[in-house]
């Protein structure tokens, strides 16, 4: 027993922070979009931040579960409700077997995260749980979710029945993640410049950060394709194929820009014209299609010291919670 699709819902898969070593093999990372998320929604619940959770795309699946969990709900806000009664997010969640978990409005945001105490059971591939679509490798079964599958967990070292009670379905444990310095002001997104930042004319490189660029709708984990000025560029010659990344900015023919995002290729021939700072990519995976970004550039000691002070706030979150849940078990 576990925990039964009755509605699949637009796009739900398995990830964890990605597959890494087989970009030479043309096999690239995949992994959560919102990486931020993933990880914070582990460490409510007592996971290793690197274990792999669901990640679902508005409108939400429906889940019944066939058992007692221990949960967690990060990311965007779907308002979830566990038979009817809305659940908050970014808070460990206490879930009663036989419940329902339902998501029937959007509120913000592009993707949201569930977590499981002790992790999803599947096989990882290639070292890694995260699903992998085009291969058809990875995550459940290399798909999304279809309605009647049965996702089931690994027992955790937490005996959490004892934490619930009798007359209720769910339990909100009494603290949070607070997550307010990662999303504020949602649609500023830093980069740095790229290898072929150079290549822009004078006009387009204050065009760049000059205008807001909109998110075109057939956008997807892949890239987003922006729409707004057309940027020019002062160079023609031929670039040779190389490496890129999640935040890579590219600079097409035709003068747009397009994104690449958690399931980018390996390699591409396009100018890179800069990178989204990784404190920055939870914001942009949070975007959805029609929003607006606004670029902002900035230096790499900016980049660094925005991702030393995130990842140092996720240590905080990691030590508070294990304590949290230490004292809590010491209690039963």
């Amino acid at each position: 027993m576990g925990i039964t699709v009755i509605k699949p819902g637009l796009l739900g898969t398995i990830q964890d922070l990605g597959r890494y070593g087989y970009g030479s093999l043309g096999i690239n990372s995949s992994g959560a979009m919102d990486r931020y998320a993933a990880r914070v929604a582990n460490l409510l619940v007592g996971n290793q931040q690197h274990e792999a959770v669901m990640e679902l795309h508005f409108p939400g699946p429906q889940l019944l579960f066939e058992q007692n969990a221990f949960i967690s709900i990060t990311g965007g806000n779907f308002s979830p409700t566990l038979n009817d009664e809305p659940l908050p997010l970014w808070q460990p969640l206490l879930i009663r077997k036989n419940t329902i978990l339902h998501f029937p409005g959007l509120r913000y945001g592009a993707r949201c995260y569930i977590a499981i105490h002790g992790g999803f059971d599947v096989d990882p591939w290639l070292g890694s749980a995260s699903t992998n679509l085009k291969a058809g490798a990875g995550g459940f079964k290399g798909r999304k979710f279809e309605k009647g599958d049965e996702l089931l967990s690994r027992e955790g070292p937490l005996y959490f029945a004892g934490w619930m009670k009798d007359w209720k379905d769910v339990v909100a444990l009494n603290w949070r993640a607070d997550t307010t310095s990662v999303y504020r002001y949602p649609h500023e997104i830093f980069f740095t410049a790229g290898h072929e930042h150079s290549l822009l004319t004078a006009s387009a490189t204050k065009d760049l950060v000059s205008n807001n660029f909109i998110i075109r709708p057939f956008s997807d984990r892949m890239g987003y394709r922006l729409k707004g000025p057309l940027l020019e560029s002062a160079g023609t010659a031929e670039l040779v194929s190389t490496g890129v990344s999640f935040g890579t900015i590219q600079l097409l023919p035709g003068g747009e820009l397009i994104v690449l995002m958690a399931d980018h290729q390996t390699t591409g021939g396009y100018p890179r014209i800069g990178h989204v700072i990784s404190a920055h990519l939870p914001r942009l995976a949070q975007l959805r299609p029609s929003e607006a970004i606004q670029f902002t550039q900035v230096d790499h000691a900016i980049a660094e010291s925005l991702l030393f002070r995130m990842e140092n706030d996720l240590q905080i979150l990691e030590h508070s919670c294990t304590d949290h849940l230490n004292t809590r078990a010491c209690k039963v």
